[in-house]
């Protein structure tokens, strides 16, 4: 079990699960905290531990210098997660997140860690590399693009000062993102669900389906009322099948 002092500024156990046979391992989206997932970590305890990661130049280490490049932060995130790998582990990402989930999932297969499978959430596939230039915009604008995508829920974002306050990391994040172009070639062996809003104005149905193009695993994906803050509204029905997959997952190692 990994020392609390050389990980817990990565990886947050919001509700400790010693007995739990499988681990969900928690990406946020740009801008996004660890603490965004506190609600999925309490209703998928003790079944699952939820490890929640923390990325560098928000919250509790707004101090430190965001990770410049999606790869860059795989590298790290590789790192701090394959400790917990003595049992299980499955992958959820949401927009920067999922673009990030699918790297460090690459690196764990790598490592000779299969993830039992790698949930990627509002967010094109690799191979639907668009140019964007958002982080190129001044701070205004920023805000006005992040507010856009809230949509109904900018209760997200809380209050304006404090956003702006982490400006520099929504900013980091979104470079990470709008840059992050792969190329062709690199397949993951495990499992990929993609889940999309029907009404994303980042993600078509179609971006999500081409994550198909990226793992020679099981594919599936869901599409859900919404924009691209759909999972807010959907929990209940997400965390239903994540729950599934991991069941099923367990009951076919048990035979």
């Amino acid at each position: 079990m990994p020392s609390p002092s050389t990980n817990d500024l990565w990886i947050r156990r919001y509700h400790p699960a010693p007995d739990a046979r499988t681990r969900l391992v928690c990406l946020p989206h740009a801008g996004g905290s660890a603490s965004y997932f506190v609600p999925v970590s309490r209703a998928l305890s003790p079944k699952v531990e939820v490890l929640a990661v923390q990325y560098p130049g928000r919250q509790d280490r707004m101090s430190e210098p965001g990770i410049p490049t999606i790869e860059e932060l795989a590298d790290a995130v590789t790192r701090e997660v394959l400790p917990w790998a003595d049992r299980p582990l499955a992958l959820f990402g949401h927009s920067m997140g999922a673009s990030l989930g699918y790297e460090v999932a690459l690196r764990l297969e790598a490592a000779g860690v299969v993830p039992t499978g790698v949930f990627v959430s509002g967010r094109r596939a690799p191979s639907r590399f668009r140019p964007e230039t958002v982080h190129e915009r001044g701070d205004d604008a920023l805000v006005a693009e992040i507010k856009a995508l809230a949509g109904t829920n900018s209760s997200l974002l809380g209050d304006e000062d404090v956003l702006r306050m982490i400006l520099p990391a929504i900013r980091n994040d979104y470079k990470a993102a709008e840059t992050y172009n792969p190329g062709p070639g690199r397949e993951l062996t495990c499992p990929v669900t993609a889940l999309i809003g029907d009404s994303d104005p980042k993600a078509t149905v179609a971006d999500a389906r081409a994550w198909e193009d990226h793992t020679k695993g099981a594919f599936d994906y869901r599409v859900f009322p919404g924009g691209h803050f759909y999972l807010n509204d959907c929990v209940p029905q997400i965390l239903a099948m994540i729950t599934e997959h991991l069941d099923g997952h367990r009951a076919g190692s048990a035979h």
